[in-house]
């Protein structure tokens, strides 16, 4: 359990450091899997009665919060690199408008 919560926060610290959505959302989906393996103790933790049922019913509420707030942090990054990806297409060619001013000139051959 220890490993897994670990490896929920590292990842998620390691993504962010990676400054490329792809990397982000890989890492990012990688600490989700950590928290599943986490939320899977909490039900062996339950199944043995190492805790209360009342405690494991809280804390897998928690993870099935975090899991939305992990589910909505790789939603946005999704968007994030599709709005970079649309805007980076149809941004204009600096040349095109000088081009575009100087009509047909052999000069210029692109």
């Amino acid at each position: 359990m220890r490993r897994a919560a670990l490896s929920l926060t590292n990842n998620i610290a390691e993504g962010h450091g990676r400054y490329h959505y792809l990397d982000q959302i890989r890492f990012t989906l990688q600490s989700r899997g950590s928290l599943e393996e986490l939320i899977d103790d909490l039900n062996t933790c339950g199944d043995e009665q190492y805790l209360p049922a009342d405690r494991v019913d809280c804390l897998k509420q928690k993870g099935w919060r975090l899991r939305q707030l992990i589910d909505g942090y790789i939603g946005y990054l999704r968007e994030q690199k599709k709005s970079d990806a649309s805007s980076s297409a149809q941004e204009a060619s600096p040349l095109y408008g000088v081009m575009a001013a100087i009509g047909d000139d052999s000069r210029f051959s692109i």
